[in-house]
C-alpha cells in the first residue's frame, strides 16, 4: 500500500463541548487527548487539521452551581473556563478552536439555524411531562430509572418531575431518514456496540424532544418566545458550528460551514450518545445540512475497579497527575493501555510499571546504549554505513519495512494501543536482538562492518518508533529526534509539516552516514514506586 497522501485536504475534529459545572475530570482529558493524537497524525498525513473543544455553559446545573456559591453564572463560568484550558496546555494539547457557548457570536448562530427549523415547520409549541435529570440536562424515560427515581448515570441524584409547556422538535418525523442514515452509512457510529445501541434504541419509536425550558434564566431565550429559554443541548450542539467561523468572519451561518463543514470525526463519551447520535443529524437533516461524516463513542473510566465520584472518595485528578509523571507519561498510558471505544481503568501501581517497562526500559535504555556504543566502538562517534548495507532479511529491516503502514491503519481506525503495541514490538525486537548480536563481542573480533549494521539497524528502529509515537508523545520522539541528529520538534508544527506527507519518516532506512548523533541521555526517567513505612 502507497503511503502517500499526496491532495492536501482538509480535516476537522471535535471534542465534546464539556459542560463547566465543576473543573475538568480525568474524563474529559481522556477524549481530549484521544483528538489531540488524532490531529497530529492527520498532520503527518499532510492535511490542514482544526481541532475544535471548548465548553457548555448554559443550563440549570450551571445555575444553581452559581447560586449555591453566590456568583452570577456568567462569572461562575468565566472562572471555570480557564481551567479547561490549562489542563489542555499541561497535557500538551494543540487545539485550534476553543468554543464557548456564551460567545456573542454564538448567540447569532443558534438564531438563525432555529429560525430554519422553524421554517421547516419542526418546531411546535406542546406540554412536556416527565423526570428530568438536572446533572444530564435531560427527560429520562421511566423505565430508565434506578430505584427510588434516580438516574442511571448519576447514580446518587434523584430526577425531578416536571410538567411544564414546551416547544418541541420534530424528532419523530426524521425516524425513517435516521434509520436509513444508519443503514447506508454502517460506519456512521462507531465502534459498532454503540451503533447497535442506537438502533436498539431507535426501533422503539422516536419521540418529538423538548428544545425549551420555562422558569430558567440562564440561556437564550427561544427567538419566536423570550418566555422560553433554549434547552441546553440544542443551544450546546450548535457551538460545533460557531467554532468553524474564522476570527475575523460575520456569524452566519454561510460563512460557519464555508471551509471546514462537514465535521469528519466527533469524538465522545457513550453518557451523550443519542444526543450526538440521534439528535444532532435529524437537526442538520432539518436544517438541510450535510452530516458529520463520523462519530466515535469511547467508554466510562474506573479507578481500581471502582466507579470514580467525589462521593466514593476515588477521584482522579488530572492536573496533579501530570504534574508527577508528565504529559507524555499520561497521554501514553490511557492511550496505549485502554482499547479506545470500550471502558477503562486506571490503577497507579499498573500506571507506573506500564511506564517502567515500555517508556524507561525498551525505548529509552535501548536508544542509551547503542548510543553509547556508537561512541565507543566507531570512529568519530557516527556510522559509516547506511540503509543499503542491510538486507532486507534482517529481523529489524523487515518488520520496519510494514511497519508504517500497519500502524497509519491503526490511526485511521483509532485502534490507538494497536498503533502503540505494533511499534513496541519492533522496539523489544530490537533489545533482544542486539542482545543476541552483541555488538561487543563483534568489535573484539575486528568484525567492523557487522558491529556497525547491528547499530544502524537498531538506531532506525529506534528512530522510527519514535516517529509513529509521536502522536502520542511528542516530548519523547522529540527527544529522540535529535539525539539521532534531525533537527524537528513533533510539538512545533512548522517542523511536523515539513514531515508530511507520511512518505520517508514512516519508512525504513533514512539514518545517514552524515548523521550527527547526539550525546546519550534519558528521554525517560524510570519512575519509584513510592514503598510505605
Amino acid at each position: 500500500m502507497n503511503l502517500v497522501d499526496t491532495p492536501k485536504k482538509t480535516f476537522a475534529l471535535t471534542t465534546p463541548l464539556y459542560y463547566v459545572n465543576d473543573v475538568p475530570h480525568v474524563g474529559s482529558a481522556y477524549t481530549t487527548m484521544a483528538a489531540d493524537v488524532v490531529s497530529r497524525f492527520q498532520k503527518l498525513l499532510g492535511n490542514q487539521v482544526l481541532l475544535i473543544t471548548g465548553t457548555d455553559e448554559h443550563g440549570q446545573k450551571i445555575q444553581r452551581s452559581a447560586e449555591s456559591l453566590g456568583k452570577a453564572p456568567q462569572q461562575f463560568c468565566d472562572e471555570i473556563v480557564p481551567s479547561f484550558m490549562s489542563l489542555w496546555e499541561l497535557l500538551n494539547i494543540q487545539y485550534d478552536r476553543f468554543s464557548r457557548t456564551t460567545a456573542p457570536r454564538h448567540a447569532v448562530i443558534v438564531k438563525e439555524f432555529f429560525q430554519r427549523l422553524w421554517e421547516a415547520g419542526d418546531i411546535y409549541l406542546g406540554q412536556q411531562k416527565g423526570w428530568y435529570c438536572v446533572s444530564c440536562e435531560e427527560f429520562k424515560e421511566e423505565r430508565e430509572l434506578l430505584e427510588g427515581h434516580r438516574c442511571p448515570i448519576h447514580t446518587n441524584k434523584e430526577v425531578e418531575w416536571r410538567d411544564e409547556q414546551n416547544y418541541f422538535f420534530r424528532l419523530s418525523k426524521y425516524q425513517t431518514q435516521l434509520e436509513e442514515l444508519y443503514k447506508s452509512q454502517p460506519d456512521f457510529i462507531q465502534p459498532e456496540s454503540r451503533r447497535n445501541e442506537v438502533l436498539s434504541f431507535i426501533n422503539q419509536g422516536l419521540q418529538d424532544f423538548s428544545i425549551s425550558r420555562v422558569n430558567l434564566e440562564w440561556g437564550f431565550p427561544v427567538p419566536v418566545d423570550p418566555k422560553h429559554t433554549l434547552y441546553v443541548w440544542f443551544d450546546a450542539l450548535l457551538a460545533y458550528l460557531t467554532a468553524l467561523l474564522e476570527p475575523e468572519a460575520e456569524p452566519t451561518l454561510a460563512n460557519a460551514l464555508e471551509t471546514w463543514w462537514p465535521i469528519n470525526l466527533h469524538l465522545i463519551g457513550k453518557d451523550i450518545l443519542r444526543f450526538h447520535a440521534i439528535s444532532w443529524p435529524a437537526m442538520l437533516f432539518s436544517a438541510g445540512l450535510p452530516l458529520p461524516e463520523r462519530l466515535f463513542v469511547h467508554g466510562f473510566l474506573t479507578k481500581d475497579g471502582h466507579k470514580m465520584g467525589k462521593s466514593q472518595g476515588n477521584t482522579l485528578d488530572p492536573v496533579a497527575l501530570v504534574h508527577s509523571y508528565g504529559s507524555d507519561a499520561v497521554r501514553y498510558y490511557f492511550l496505549k493501555e485502554i482499547e479506545f471505544g470500550k471502558d477503562g481503568d486506571f490503577n497507579e501501581v499498573r500506571f507506573i510499571n506500564v511506564l517502567n517497562a515500555d517508556l524507561a526500559n525498551d525505548l529509552g535504555n535501548l536508544l542509551n546504549r547503542t548510543l553509547n556504543m556508537v561512541k565507543k566502538y566507531c570512529a568519530g562517534d557516527g556510522l559509516a554505513i547506511a540503509n543499503e548495507a542491510i538486507n532486507d532479511q534482517n529481523p529489524l529491516k523487515s518488520i520496519g519495512l510494514g511497519l508504517g503502514d500497519k500502524v497509519k491503519q491503526a490511526y485511521q481506525a483509532l485502534a490507538f494501543n494497536q498503533a502503540c503495541e505494533a511499534t513496541l514490538m519492533l522496539v523489544r525486537t530490537s533489545n533482544k536482538f542486539i542482545d543476541e548480536q552483541a555488538p561487543w563481542s563483534l568489535y573484539k573480533q575486528g568484525k567492523q562492518q557487522e558491529v556497525e549494521i547491528v547499530l544502524y539497524a537498531v538506531l532506525e528502529s529506534v528512530r522510527l518508533a519514535a516517529y509513529l509515537l509521536s502522536p502520542v508523545i511528542p516530548n519523547i520522539s522529540t527527544a529522540i529526534y535529535q539525539q539521532l541528529g534531525f533537527g524537528i520538534d513533533f510539538n512545533d508544527p512548522i517542523n511536523t509539516a515539513m514531515l508530511a506527507p507520511f512518505t520517508t519518516h514512516a519508512h525504513w532506512g533514512i539514518l545517514t552516514s552524515e548523521q550527527s548523533l547526539g550525546k546519550p541521555q534519558p528521554v525517560f526517567k524510570r519512575i519509584e514506586i513510592a514503598k510505605n513505612d
